[in-house]
C-alpha cells in the first residue's frame, strides 16, 4: 500500500490506533483526525515532540542548495539571529511577519536596520503581514530572485506564522486547493509537508522550532486568544515615579526604583490589561520568581512570546514571572 500523508500537518496517516499520530478513520481521508477536530471545531490535541527531531528536519536541509524562508514574529524577534545557522548553511531569506501588530508609524526600513545592526548573513529582509496580505507580492518577487532550485523551505518557530503565510501564498497564486492546519499551540506541523505553488516553486513547510522560553507554552489556553495580538497595537505609556510597578494581566510585574521620572511604553496585546500600583504596598505576583535588570537609556525589557515595554532612561528594574519565561533587554526596536 502507498504511504499517504496528511495534507494539514505532514504526518503518515494510519487506521489502526486512534491514540497515535497520523489516525484518520479512512485512508481515504486526505487529514488526519487531529487536524480534521482543529479545523472544525476548534479542538488542540497535545502532541509531544522534541525539538532535537525537529532540528534534524532543519539539518536535512543542508543536504540541498534550496533557498531557505525564516519566519520570524515581529514582536518576538530573536535574540540571536545568528542561531539559525547552528541548523542551515544555505542561503535564507529573512521573513519578518504579522507586519499589521505594529504602529503603522514606524518605518519598516527602522526594523531592518535593526537587524543588519546584527548581522548581514541574511539574503534580504522582508516585512510582511500574512494576515492582512501585506507585501505578499513583493515577497514572491523576492523568492523567485533568490530561489536555486524549485523547492523552497519554510523555517521558522511555533506560531511566527509559517503555515498562514504559505496559505495565503497559496490563495493568492495557486490553483492548488491544500490547505495546512493553522494553530496557535506548538507542534501543529508534525513533518515535512511539499506545497507546489506552480511548476517553477514548491514549498516545504517544516515543523516550528518550540520555544522553550516562549510564554504561550506556560500559559492556559484560553488566555491566548487575549495574549496573541490581532490588532494594530495601541502602546500604552506610563511616567513611572519611584517604587511604582506595572503589572500586565497577571503575567508580569516590573517594580521601577528610579529616582526621576521614566517613560515605561508597553507594547503588548490591546486585550491585555495593564495597570500602575504602588510597589511598596501591592503584593501582587510577588509570589513569582523575580530577576533584576540595569537598563540603560533607550533599551526594551522583553518578554518572550508577550512583547516588550521601551524604557527611556538609565534605571533598576525588578520584573517578576514564571521563572521558565525568557526574559532579556536589548536596544530599543522603536
Amino acid at each position: 500500500m502507498i504511504e499517504k500523508y496528511c495534507s494539514g500537518c505532514g504526518v503518515k496517516l494510519q487506521d489502526e490506533n486512534v491514540l497515535d499520530d497520523g489516525y484518520t478513520t479512512s485512508l481515504e481521508n486526505d487529514i488526519c483526525q487531529r487536524c480534521f477536530r482543529m479545523k472544525n471545531y476548534g479542538e488542540y490535541k497535545t502532541v509531544t515532540k522534541t525539538n532535537e527531531e525537529y532540528i534534524e528536519i532543519l539539518k536535512s536541509i543542508n543536504n540541498t542548495k534550496d533557498l531557505v524562508l525564516y519566519v520570524v514574529d515581529i514582536l518576538n524577534l530573536d535574540q540571536d539571529f545568528m542561531e539559525i545557522r547552528k541548523y542551515i548553511q544555505n542561503k535564507i531569506l529573512l521573513v519578518i511577519n504579522k507586519r499589521d501588530v505594529l504602529p503603522k508609524s514606524i518605518k519598516n526600513e527602522k526594523i531592518i536596520n535593526y537587524v543588519k545592526e546584527q548581522t548581514d548573513f541574511f539574503e534580504d529582509i522582508v516585512i510582511i503581514s500574512s494576515e492582512k496580505n501585506y507585501n505578499i507580492d513583493y515577497l514572491l518577487n523576492r523568492i523567485k530572485f533568490f530561489q536555486t532550485t524549485s523547492d523552497v523551505y519554510v523555517v521558522g518557530k511555533t506560531n511566527s506564522g509559517k503555515s498562514t503565510l504559505i496559505n495565503k501564498l497559496l490563495k493568492n497564486y495557486s490553483n492548488n486547493p491544500q490547505e495546512l492546519t493553522i494553530s496557535p499551540m506548538p507542534s501543529t506541523t508534525l513533518d515535512k509537508i511539499s506545497i507546489p505553488l506552480n511548476e517553477h516553486l514548491t514549498l516545504i513547510d517544516t515543523p516550528g522550532l518550540v520555544d522553550n522560553g516562549n510564554i504561550l507554552n506556560f500559559v492556559d489556553p484560553s488566555l491566548l486568544k487575549n495574549i496573541i495580538p490581532k490588532k494594530e497595537i495601541k502602546p500604552k505609556v506610563y511616567q513611572m515615579k519611584k517604587n511604582q510597578c506595572l503589572i500586565i494581566d497577571n503575567l508580569v510585574r516590573i517594580d521601577y526604583f528610579g529616582d526621576s521620572k521614566n517613560s515605561f511604553v508597553v507594547y503588548v496585546s490591546n486585550n491585555l490589561k495593564v495597570k500602575r500600583y504602588n510597589a511598596t504596598k501591592c503584593t501582587l505576583l510577588k509570589d513569582l520568581n523575580k530577576k533584576t535588570y540595569d537598563m540603560n537609556h533607550y533599551e526594551d525589557i522583553v518578554i518572550n512570546g508577550l512583547g516588550f515595554v521601551k524604557i527611556t532612561d538609565k534605571c533598576q528594574i525588578d520584573v517578576y514571572i514564571d521563572q521558565k519565561v525568557d526574559v532579556y533587554t536589548r536596544k530599543s526596536l522603536i
